[in-house]
């Protein structure tokens, strides 16, 4: 499926396609979503409430993309308080 194609199907599942030729014409494709701005779509002709819907459904894009991959990340060491305290104290030396 090519880029273009992906970001097609992606306004036709938001009930969008009617934008599909403006993105195509502009070279936005999926990789480039998440830098779009609400000036960027306006730009585009994207009517406001459009615009808004867009947006956050790049954001939830976003959020799904970045929290996928969590099986593959690693857990972090567990912090031990059983090590030794010592209290330190520090000294000031002046010259006069």
């Amino acid at each position: 499926m090519t880029a273009m194609q992906q970001i097609a199907d992606w306004l036709k599942k938001l009930g969008m396609s009617e934008y599909a030729q403006r993105f195509v014409e502009n070279r936005i494709d999926l990789s480039v979503l998440p830098d779009l701005t609400d000036q960027d779509l306006e730009k585009l002709g994207v009517l406001l409430g459009d615009r808004r819907k867009m947006l956050r459904a790049i954001r939830e894009r976003g959020a799904v993309a970045v929290t996928a991959p969590a099986a593959t990340v690693e857990p972090e060491p567990t912090r031990r308080d059983d090590a030794e305290r010592r209290q330190l104290t520090v000294r000031e030396n002046r010259l006069v």
